[in-house]
Parts: structure tokens; C-alpha cells; sequence
């Protein structure tokens, strides 16, 4: 099993990234999958989360109506979209699957938003 998220770097204030986690290794339509972020010192925080079909999603909401998740199933990778970004948006990023009591995560891209 595999996660391999990229697209993380560093943009300045009010700009945008988009995440990609790649999956491999399992039935991946099959899983729910969220992006979760986390500060050093701090508590890990979920960000977004879309189900195995793509038709439902949740937020935090500190990234309501700034961030978009979406999936591709044919590609088993997932996206996170980040629009308008802050400096307290600064985190590593890490993707995750879930299907009951199966839960896989990845190695964390790091996202730094300054000027």
C-alpha cells in the first residue's frame, strides 16, 4: 500500500496549490479519502474528507469555500485544491484512506504560505 502526495511548496499569501496523493496497492474506489494537516506542537487537523463516490464532502471550517477535494477513481488519486491561501494555512499536508477498519496514510507534503 502506497500514498505518494506532492505538490506541496511555498506560495505567498492569497495564492494557490494543488495537492495530488497518488494511491497504490488497494481498491482504491472503494475507500474514503481526507486530507488531514498538522503543526509541529499541534494536534493533527482534519481539512477535507470525500467519500469512495466522489458525491460527498466535509470541510473544516477554517477552508470552507477556499479549499476543493476531488478524486479521479480511474486515476486513484485525489486532490486537494487550495485557493487564497494564508499564512496560517502553513502545515504538512498527508493524505488518507479509510474503508472501516482499514486505514492507510501517506508521508506528507509540506506547504509553507509566506511573503
Amino acid at each position: 500500500v502506497q500514498l505518494v502526495e506532492s505538490g506541496g511548496g511555498l506560495v505567498q499569501p492569497g495564492g494557490s496549490l494543488r495537492l495530488s496523493c497518488a494511491a497504490s496497492g488497494f481498491r482504491f474506489s472503494t475507500y474514503d479519502m481526507s486530507w488531514y494537516r498538522q503543526v509541529p506542537g499541534e494536534e493533527r487537523e482534519l481539512v477535507a474528507a470525500i467519500n469512495s463516490g466522489g458525491d460527498r464532502t466535509n470541510y473544516a471550517s477554517s477552508v470552507k469555500g477556499r479549499f476543493t477535494i476531488s478524486r479521479d477513481n480511474a486515476k486513484n488519486t485525489v486532490y486537494l485544491q487550495m485557493n487564497s491561501l494564508r499564512p496560517e494555512d502553513t502545515a504538512v499536508y498527508t493524505c488518507n484512506a479509510e474503508l472501516t477498519w482499514r486505514n492507510y496514510w501517506g508521508q506528507g507534503t509540506q506547504v509553507t504560505v509566506s511573503s
